[in-house]
């Protein structure tokens, strides 16, 4: 089904309420990372330049009790996004009420407001998590229209989503419509060879996605801590790198499922302690020493993914190929962020979390053609799964 986008909506002289994904990372009431606040811009700016009213809310953090709401007010992100829309952000510290129903009577078109953190009404009885049915509905009246543009809790049910979209003409905002387009689109039509980049720690994390990558790629190269479980499974020596026992008979099923499709590492960089300061060495993947751990992949790995990725149409990158954040684990994650970015006629996807990050950290994020803001909510749509925030959104 086609769903609707926010420019299918008459926007002029109406409340639109906008969820947006403001879930930013902050330290000391600072914050230190302000791209999922960059990317609500282009949403925000078309509904004002349209005429209408913005009425933005968005959850931060957990919250669980009343010292929780002290930390996690939206406040800052009221400040950062005045200063990014170059306008006044009128910020209210209510999630329900007189107060905040007169500021929204009050709006003027093109005026935007930030209501607070639709998680402080977790604290009494979960009702944004549970989706409490009276919440979303007294959200809902609030406005005219609802956009959805939190792509970042597209896989949770919650009032602030789904509840409102329930009373209310849904309609995806810009960076949810990116977010369908890319992810949606290689999950169900992606242009081959489609190949498919695993990373991170566990397998148990990433089962459903290589299950249905398994189905839907053309190859499956698997990397980070995860990758020794598989090896382990095919009878290698892993020394003591990172093993799940209990999914071994799983990694032998996928392996002999995606015979042919999973490629997996030929050689890593080893080390005695979890630690950067250790000494390093490379070595062939069936000789880890035994009381050695693996923790990134070697070069003739960095090598043999890049010759996988020659030619791909398609590809997907989940999950960091070892301990990046440690200088002597991260050539692995390097290596095959660069030889993503340097593929010619490719469309490249970068499924969130520490893959994105690293990708920004290392400068290669405008070499990718999409950088998912969301983590779970990318991995659930690479298992194929229906997020409820997205099929909540009305059909064209």
């Amino acid at each position: 089904m086609v769903k609707k986008i926010v420019s299918d909506l008459e926007l002029k002289d109406k409340k639109v309420l906008v969820r947006a994904d403001f879930n930013v990372p902050m330290k000391d009431g600072n914050i230190t990372n302000d791209n999922r606040i960059v990317e609500a811009l282009p949403t925000i700016k078309y509904i004002i330049e349209q005429g209408g009213k913005v009425i933005l809310f968005s959850h931060l953090g957990k919250v669980k009790t009343e010292e929780d709401k002290a930390n996690l007010s939206l406040q800052p992100v009221a400040n950062r996004l005045s200063e990014l829309l170059n306008k006044d952000v009128q910020f209210v510290a209510e999630t329900r009420g007189e107060k905040l129903e007169s500021a929204i009577n009050a709006l003027q078109s093109g005026e935007v407001l930030l209501f607070e953190n639709t998680r402080f009404e977790d604290v009494d009885g979960k009702k944004e998590s549970k989706n409490d049915a009276e919440l979303g509905k007294y959200w809902a009246s609030l406005g005219d229209v609802f956009v959805n543009d939190a792509f970042g809790t597209a896989h949770r049910e919650h009032a602030s989503n789904v509840g409102v979209a329930t009373h209310l003409d849904t309609a995806a905002g810009f960076l949810m419509e990116k977010e369908i387009k890319f992810i949606g689109g290689v999950v169900e039509n992606p242009e081959r060879p489609f190949v498919a980049i695993l990373g991170g720690a566990k397998v148990s994390d990433k089962i459903g996605v290589i299950e249905n990558l398994l189905e839907v790629a053309d190859k499956v190269l698997i990397g980070g801590g995860m990758a020794y479980t598989f090896l382990k499974a095919q009878g290698k020596e892993i020394g003591h790198s990172l093993l799940e026992e209990d999914k071994l008979e799983l990694a032998n099923d996928l392996l002999a499922r995606g015979e042919g499709k999973i490629v997996l590492p030929v050689d890593a960089v080893v080390t005695k302690e979890f630690s950067n300061d250790g000494e390093v060495n490379e070595v062939a993947i069936d000789h880890i020493p035994s009381d050695l751990q693996a923790l990134d992949i070697g070069p003739n790995t960095v090598e043999l993914f890049a010759k996988e990725l020659e030619g791909a149409k398609t590809v997907v990158w989940n999950g960091p190929m070892g301990v990046f954040e440690m200088s002597n684990f991260a050539k692995g994650t390097v290596g095959v962020c660069k030889a993503i970015a340097e593929l010619k006629d490719a469309t490249t996807i970068i499924g969130g979390g520490d893959s994105a990050a690293a990708a920004m950290d290392l400068g290669f994020a405008d070499k990718f053609t999409h950088i998912s803001t969301g983590g779970g909510a990318s991995l659930e749509y690479l298992e194929g799964k229906a997020l409820p925030g997205i099929k909540s959104i009305s059909d064209k």
